[in-house]
């Protein structure tokens, strides 16, 4: 059995040399392949001087050299930190500085747009580019060097040591009072969740996984875990329509698909075609709608339909088989294999069933917690009672802030968030990250964003400020360059008094979501 995060390609690779391990737009990589290209780049990312526990940051596309230079840095004994490509230079740099990232493996293109944020990472060593690299300047202080060169001089040398309680990766998600926050992720959390979910999901060398989902998300990440656990192959998709997903699951001969509710919904509306090798759909990231599930159980009679739960502090908490969902359409399900689910009370003591408590993940999956946090990890990472009545050293577990109900059965079922979080598009973002953005427009004077519910997204999000100019479009012009499109206010409202508060002082987003409700 694999321990570290890398050895479920080399282990798969001894096993099955020749199986496809990768497919990117048309082109398969063996696991024989993949192996010795991972191992070249551990070599290539140590000669560049990459240390144990180091930080490599990943901002690309899905592609072979995205999963190569991660694992590479795995494979040597460092940490990689992949980076939603979706986000703008401003949001990277803040990453990249954040947890000290020494080498950064990007495109010409991206290097271009992120050459000038860049001077904010002062422990940024080395800048890796794929393709054609003239004309490219360097920061200050930075080499930039050539994918293809880099690999090619990688002489083999030792390793550093790694065990699976050593950190392998860094997820960042956004945060409920800011910036975002850095998961850190061990070796043995990776591990555990790959055979997990493959355990429950009875994936086996012949499926072939379709990545939809940026790698940077957890969900998306355990895609291509999954799929090398078990010698499968992962298919890399960077869609611009719709309608290449569906035509990807039919080329590819796709087995398995992951997707959030915003993407099943969608999908749903689609016609499907040619699909008798799909054998199972998954959703995490939100609650998908009774009518969504209605229309894939139509348009796919034959694919069985995983609803799941999860947080990127502990991977994924639960999940609902298939043979219950006609029992149980609502529910979250019950603990996945080597995980335990609890409803606890805010004193620590259970709920009774179909009290509502707080969803309590404990076990392997749970991570190390917050880089450099240690503030917000102690929020969320606490100590569970001890129920064996004599642990010298409390476990620790994440008390997920979600709140939750189990039935008499243990079957659990969502009932909303504790904090402000915004869940749209499958994503979780911050008020205060959109707010941030806005008040550095000098626009406005008070700013408050919160999500309302939305039928396609989950939740969209609506801003509300106070400024002089009664004409929301220089703010939304300002949103569009400086964040991502799923942080992007669908809604923006211009007032010209201060904005309501709460006792505590602060602006009250739950009095402005109902006042816009009431106005509806």
């Amino acid at each position: 059995m694999p321990q570290l995060i890398h050895d479920v390609i080399f282990q798969s690779a001894q096993q099955m040399p020749d199986r496809h391990a990768l497919c990117y737009q048309g082109a398969g990589l063996n696991y024989g392949a993949l192996a010795q290209m991972v191992r070249q780049a551990a070599h290539a990312w140590l000669q560049q001087g990459l240390g144990r526990g180091e930080r490599l940051a990943v901002y690309l596309e899905k592609r072979e050299e995205t999963v190569v230079a991660m694992f590479g840095a795995a494979a040597a004994g460092a940490v990689f930190v992949p980076v939603n490509p979706v986000l703008k230079a401003e949001q990277v740099a803040y990453i990249l500085a954040d947890c000290n990232v020494r080498i950064l493996v990007t495109s010409r293109e991206r290097y271009r747009q992120l050459a000038e944020a860049l001077a904010a990472c002062p422990d940024l060593q080395t800048v890796i580019i794929t393709g054609a690299m003239e004309a490219l300047q360097p920061p200050s202080g930075v080499q930039l060097h050539s994918w293809r060169e880099v690999m090619a001089a990688a002489a083999p040398q030792p390793c550093h040591p790694c065990i699976d309680s050593d950190m392998a990766a860094i997820l960042y998600t956004s945060g409920s009072t800011g910036k975002p926050k850095g998961v850190v992720l061990s070796h043995r959390n990776l591990v555990a969740g790959a055979l997990s979910v493959a355990s429950y999901l009875h994936n086996t060398a012949e499926d072939r996984i379709l990545c939809v989902l940026p790698l940077s998300f957890d969900y998306g990440l355990s895609q291509l875990t999954t799929a090398f656990a078990v010698g499968a192959c992962a298919v890399l998709l960077n869609h611009l329509l719709l309608r290449d997903v569906i035509d990807a699951v039919d080329r590819d001969r796709i087995t398995g698909l992951a997707g959030v509710p915003p993407l099943w919904i969608q999908l749903a509306e689609l016609s499907w075609h040619h699909t008798r090798r799909l054998r199972y759909i998954t959703n995490s990231g939100g609650v998908m709608p009774q009518h969504t599930i209605k229309a894939l159980r139509k348009a796919l009679p034959h694919v069985e339909i995983y609803l799941m739960y999860g947080l990127t502090e502990a991977f994924r908490s639960t999940y609902l088989a298939p043979e219950q969902l006609d029992l149980r359409p609502d529910s979250i399900g019950k603990a996945i294999p080597n995980a335990e689910i609890l409803v606890l009370r805010s004193d620590g003591s259970p709920c009774a069933p179909n009290e509502p408590g707080e969803l309590v993940h404990r076990g392997a999956l749970v991570a190390m917690g917050y880089w450099n946090d240690p503030a917000r990890t102690a929020e969320r990472f606490r100590p569970l009672p001890d129920r064996s009545g004599g642990l010298p050293i409390p476990e620790l577990a994440v008390w997920s802030g979600d709140t939750v109900r189990a039935d008499d059965e243990g079957y659990l079922y969502f009932i909303g968030r504790s904090d402000d979080m915004i869940k749209t598009s499958g994503y979780r973002v911050s008020p205060a990250e959109v707010e941030e953005v806005v008040y550095a427009t000098g626009l406005i004077s008070e700013a408050a964003a919160f999500g309302v519910p939305h039928a396609m997204l989950g939740q969209s999000i609506v801003l509300v400020a106070m400024g002089e100019e009664r004409n929301g479009a220089p703010l939304l012009a300002a949103c569009k360059q400086h964040l991502p499109a799923y942080m992007v206010p669908s809604r923006i409202e211009m007032r010209s008094q201060p904005l309501p508060r709460n006792p505590n002082g602060k602006i009250d987003r739950r009095l402005l979501a109902q006042e816009l409700e009431m106005r509806r």
